[in-house]
C-alpha cells in the first residue's frame, strides 16, 4: 500500500506544480497553486472510488466512452454543411459531443461483465437449452445427503466442485483432529460416489478468485460468474448469498420441508430414549431426527409407547414436536382423558443414541 501513496503524493505534487507555473486562473501564484491542490484531490478521491470496480467493467466503460466520443465526432463531421457559426448548431454540436460518450461510458461500464471470457464464448455457441450449474459448498459435501439426493434425479444440471472447495475439503482431512479428518475423508468419498453415479455430470472448477480470501465469498463470485446456483447447508452463506442476489439451495430447509406433517391429536408410537430437562418428561427422535419431547414419560425410558401429540414448533432450525403419555394405569383418572383421534400415518422411532435433535444428517462442516 504504501507505493499507492507515494504515487498519489506525487501525482498531487506535479498537478499542483503545474497550475503554478501555468497560472490557469489568473495570475495570483496563490489562488492557482490552491486550484491545482483541489483539481489533485478530486482526482484521487476518483480513483479511490473506482478501486472495487471490476476490471470488466472499467473496461466496458472505456469501450463504450470510445464509441460513443467516435459517434458524435462522426455526426459532427456529417453536418459539415451546417452552419457553425450559429449558436444553435454549435450548441447542438456540443451537446452531442458529452451526450454521446456519456452514454457510451454509463452503458459500456453496466455491461461490462459481458466482456468475461466465458460470455463472450456464449455468443459463438449454437443456440440451445442453458446449461444449469449446482456449485457445492464444503459443508454440503460433507453432509452426504447430495448423493442421495442425485441417486433420485431430483438434481438436474452440472454440480460443480470448485478447486477451492477441494483444497478446504482436503486440509480437512488431512487435520490432526481425529473427528475432522474423518469428516474430512467422508466428504472424499462421496464425491467419489457422486462422480460414479450414471447421469449426474460433474464438473471440476479451476475458476479462482486471488483478491478474495473467504471460501464463501469466492463461491458467491463464482455463482456470479456462471449464473449458477449454490448448494450448501451452511446458514451464514445461506443468508450472505441471497443479499447478493446469489440463489441458494439449502439441504436443510429441504429437509425440514419433507418431514411428516402432524397435527395436535395424533397418535404416533415412539422409543422413549432418554428423559427430558424438565420433570417427569421423555425424549424421543423421530427417523429424520426431528425431537419429540413427551410428557409423563419419565419411566417409560428405553421403551417404545403411543403418545398423543399435543403441539408441534417449527423454528428456523427445524421441528420439534411435543406430546403426552396417557398411562393405561390410571384407571378411571385415565378413562375421563379425551379420547385422541389416531392418524392413518404410522411414526416408528429407532433407538439410537446418536440421534441429532432439530436436524437431520450430519453436523455442517466449520469454514
Amino acid at each position: 500500500m504504501a507505493w499507492f501513496i507515494l504515487a498519489r503524493l506525487l501525482f498531487t505534487i506535479a498537478v499542483a506544480y503545474t497550475a503554478f507555473q501555468l497560472r490557469p486562473i489568473g495570475p495570483d501564484a496563490l489562488t492557482n497553486l490552491s486550484f491545482g491542490l483541489a483539481l489533485a484531490g478530486l482526482a484521487v478521491l476518483f480513483e479511490w472510488m473506482l478501486r472495487d470496480l471490476a476490471l470488466t467493467n472499467l473496461l466496458g466503460a472505456l469501450i463504450g466512452g470510445a464509441i460513443g466520443l467516435a459517434i458524435a465526432m462522426g455526426v459532427g463531421t456529417a453536418l459539415f454543411w451546417a452552419d457553425h457559426n450559429n449558436e444553435r448548431v454549435a450548441f447542438l454540436d456540443g451537446f452531442l459531443l458529452l451526450l454521446l460518450p456519456y452514454l457510451g461510458l454509463v452503458i459500456g461500464g453496466r455491461k461490462g461483465e459481458w466482456l468475461e471470457p466465458a460470455r463472450l464464448m456464449g455468443l459463438f455457441r449454437a443456440s440451445g437449452p442453458q446449461r444449469r450449474y449446482k456449485i457445492l459448498d464444503t459443508s454440503v459435501i460433507i453432509d452426504g445427503r447430495i448423493a442421495d439426493l442425485c441417486e433420485t434425479g431430483f438434481v438436474d444440471g452440472t454440480l460443480v466442485i470448485p478447486q477451492f472447495v477441494l483444497k478446504e475439503l482436503q486440509l480437512v482431512a488431512d487435520s490432526s483432529d481425529s473427528m475432522k479428518r474423518n469428516r474430512g475423508r467422508r466428504g472424499l468419498d462421496i464425491l467419489q460416489k457422486v462422480q460414479k453415479m450414471s447421469g449426474v455430470e460433474v464438473s471440476i472448477s479451476d475458476v479462482d478468485f486471488p483478491e478474495v480470501r473467504e471460501v464463501d465469498l469466492k463461491l458467491i463470485e463464482l455463482a456470479r460468474t456462471l449464473q449458477g446456483k449454490i448448494v450448501t447447508n451452511d446458514f451464514n452463506l445461506n443468508k450472505v448469498a441471497q443479499l447478493r442476489g446469489v440463489e441458494v439451495l439449502n439441504i436443510n430447509e429441504l429437509a425440514n420441508a419433507l418431514k411428516p406433517v402432524v397435527l395436535p391429536g395424533e397418535v404416533m408410537k415412539v422409543f422413549i430414549l432418554k428423559e427430558g430437562k424438565e420433570y417427569n418428561q421423555g425424549v424421543a427422535y423421530l427417523d429424520d431426527g426431528t425431537m419429540v419431547v413427551v410428557d409423563n414419560a419419565r419411566k417409560m425410558i428405553s421403551k417404545t409407547i403411543d403418545v398423543v401429540v399435543t403441539s408441534v414448533l417449527q423454528t428456523t432450525a427445524g421441528k420439534m414436536i411435543f406430546g403426552r403419555y396417557i398411562d393405561p394405569n390410571l384407571g378411571s383418572q385415565g378413562a375421563h382423558e379425551q379420547e385422541p383421534r389416531r392418524s392413518s400415518r404410522h411414526f416408528q422411532t429407532a433407538p439410537a443414541a446418536s440421534a441429532t435433535p432439530l436436524a437431520a444428517g450430519p453436523p455442517t462442516s466449520g469454514k
